[in-house]
């Protein structure tokens, strides 16, 4: 492989890398947003109803419950998620310094 070539294939892995790392990074603050707001649904969705009496409730119990249950699920996901997300950053971060000195040896 020519230098050039080399050049070349270590400079588009760093774009590549870069990118991913602010893949990464989006996809984190999305998990914190959608953990906040699920938060805030269950919440919201609790407080509502308990102000009601209970006779006139009772047509949406039935359904509040599964409702919350699923949110509590896909919650435990996103909090999974971005348990996760501190190594997956720090390997990309790390690759992307790797791939970094690489194309500046390769530069000069």
């Amino acid at each position: 492989m020519s230098r050039r070539s080399e050049y070349d294939a270590a400079y588009f892995t760093l774009l590549r890398a870069r990118e991913e790392h602010a893949d990464l990074l989006r996809y984190r603050e999305f998990l914190e947003r959608e953990t906040a707001r699920l938060e805030a649904f269950a919440h919201d969705t609790r407080e509502r109803s308990a102000a009601l009496s209970r006779r006139v409730r009772r047509p949406v119990e039935g359904t509040q419950r599964p409702l919350l249950e699923a949110v509590g699920r896909h919650r435990t996901t996103l909090l999974d998620e971005l348990e996760r997300s501190d190594d997956r950053l720090a390997a990309a971060q790390a690759f992307v310094e790797e791939c970094e000195r690489e194309v500046a040896a390769l530069r000069g």
